[in-house]
């Protein structure tokens, strides 16, 4: 018996034992479990998480977004409003977000400011906002006034429609059920950008009719008188539009007459088209009559350029963004997976340059202010390469910088976010037989699956051997700089997350990389 009990006793003391045992690696393993944890948030510091949230690029804090609208400074900010949609993908309609900037890289959210259907004509369309310093309109000096786009009542007709904000833009009233510009009887006639112009003391509003832009004049922001119209040709419907002055590097001081444009069918881009030239106060005259194009990529759309807030006045430069995405293909986004679609290009400062042609053209360039994300920096004085050269350096979200030389290369350029077996990349380069620049997204995970639209391309100076490539490369685009910016190409681009590869290649002959500077940035969020 007491043997029995001796057993006994050994076996519960045995079973206990083992019910330790067990315990101790349960917590082992969540404690481990919590180290990967920790590593895994280390590595998201380092921006290598699971997500298609851009690193540096403005993007919906969730569901939709598309068209900019003008952003405009007071109070020490960048004030920038844009369409959303809450309800996407099972809604439809779109309202103006708000959001607010000191940097033009860093935005802090400031929720819906114009929610869609408080009124008989239902969502909010594009438009542009201004600030009433002189209360021309009658809501008090200092008031926001915001003039867009909406359906009318019975839906069949676009035509424009006034709201105010006496709080400095953090809500909008209704001023009226009642279009403040009816509908002439155009079926286009929407996206109304309003200025205050200096040179003839007046507001200034252009407007998208079609093929044609008009013009309209007003002293109170509330009555408009058409004045005249710019008809465009080949570009199809025009969006968006846009009117500025700037003063060229020689000291001219010209008008530019811009658009958001479909030039597909005749071989030109889908983006920001522009003119150079004269506006008398009614009408514009443009020095040329084929446009410019503010970017040649798949996916640079509803561009807003706009003032240099901290130099108000100055005509030397201005700011410009776009929603990266296109019509053809603006839900095939994989970031709904996590709950949005929809980011903006970098901002970028643009300046204006007389050509060796004597044409003007408007230059781009990253702004500055993108510097102060640089986590980390990677620099090579020169690499020569036959072939193909794999670097040791890798990236997810970076902008890099290099000069390109050549004599008998036929394709001169880089693999980016490439993965490690090199079948999937996104190829940024020259055709320098040709004088092309390109970018080539159709070996990368990108939005077109007709891949009709997988390479951009523009020509750039005859006969050059030489050249200057400034890349941004981000989680979902690529937006690539030729030379002095006349030349851009912007597109989405949706990689794996494990694909950071780089490589350097050049067929055909030698080439020399010289002066490689690679800057990992870190996230906005």
């Amino acid at each position: 018996m007491t043997l029995l009990l001796d057993i006994k006793g050994a076996y519960k003391w045995i079973t206990l034992a083992v019910l330790l045992v067990v315990i101790a690696g349960l917590i082992i393993a969540g404690v481990s479990k919590k180290e990967d944890t920790k590593d895994q948030g280390k590595e998201k510091g380092n921006k290598s998480e699971s997500t298609y949230r851009p690193v540096y690029h403005f993007s919906a804090p969730d569901k939709w977004k598309n068209d900019p609208q003008k952003p405009i400074y007071f109070d020490g900010e960048y004030h920038y409003y844009y369409l959303y949609n809450h309800d996407y993908p099972k809604g439809n309609g779109t309202e103006w977000r708000h959001a607010t900037s000191k940097d033009l890289v860093h935005w802090k959210d400031e929720g819906v400011a114009i929610p869609k259907y408080t009124n008989k004509n239902g969502d909010i369309w594009s438009g542009s906002v201004v600030e009433d310093k002189e209360n021309t309109a009658g809501f008090g000096k200092g008031a926001i006034v915001a003039i867009m786009t909406q359906p009318s009542a019975d839906g069949q007709k676009q035509e424009q429609y006034l709201w105010y904000s006496t709080d400095r833009g953090k809500t909008f009233k209704s001023y009226s059920k009642n279009p403040i510009m009816p509908n002439p009887g155009t079926k286009d006639f929407r996206d109304p950008k309003v200025i205050w112009d200096n040179e003839h003391d007046k507001w200034v509003l252009v407007m998208s009719e079609g093929e044609k832009i008009g013009f309209y004049e007003s002293s109170n922001l509330k009555d408009w008188t058409y004045t005249g119209g710019f008809v465009t040709k080949d570009i199809g419907i025009t969006e968006c539009p846009d009117l500025f002055q700037m003063k060229a590097d020689d000291g001219t001081v010209k008008w530019v007459l811009g658009t958001s444009a479909n030039g597909k069918e005749s071989g030109k881009p889908n983006t920001y088209a522009y003119w150079t030239g004269n506006y008398d106060g009614t009408t514009f005259t443009p020095d040329m009559d084929e446009p410019q194009w503010l970017d040649h990529g798949f996916d640079w759309y509803g561009a807003v350029t706009f003032e240099d807030g901290k130099n108000k006045g100055s005509l030397e430069k201005r700011y410009a963004f776009a929603w990266m995405n296109n019509w053809d293909y603006p839900d095939k986004t994989p970031t709904m997976k996590e709950g949005f679609n929809g980011f903006d290009s970098v901002t970028r400062e643009i300046t204006l340059s007389k050509q060796d042609d004597d044409q003007y053209s408007l230059l781009s360039k990253p702004v500055e202010e993108l510097n102060q994300l640089t986590d980390s920096t990677n620099s090579l004085e020169q690499v020569e390469v036959n072939g193909e050269k794999k670097l040791k350096i890798k990236g997810e979200a970076y902008q890099l910088d290099t000069d390109i030389s050549w004599s008998d290369a036929e394709n001169v350029g880089l693999r980016l976010r490439e993965s490690a077996d090199q079948k999937r990349h996104i190829d940024v380069g020259i055709f320098a037989e040709d004088n092309v620049s390109y970018v080539n997204r159709s070996y990368s995970n990108q939005p077109d699956h007709s891949k009709k639209y997988v390479e951009s391309r523009d020509y750039f100076d005859a006969g050059k051997k030489n050249v200057h490539l400034k890349i941004l490369v981000d989680k979902t685009s690529i937006e690539v700089f030729v030379d002095d910016g006349k030349t851009v190409h912007s597109s989405e681009v949706f990689p794996r997350y494990n694909d950071q590869g780089i490589t350097l290649f050049s067929q055909g002959g030698t080439s020399l990389f010289k002066n490689i500077e690679i800057k990992h940035l870190r996230s906005i969020q």
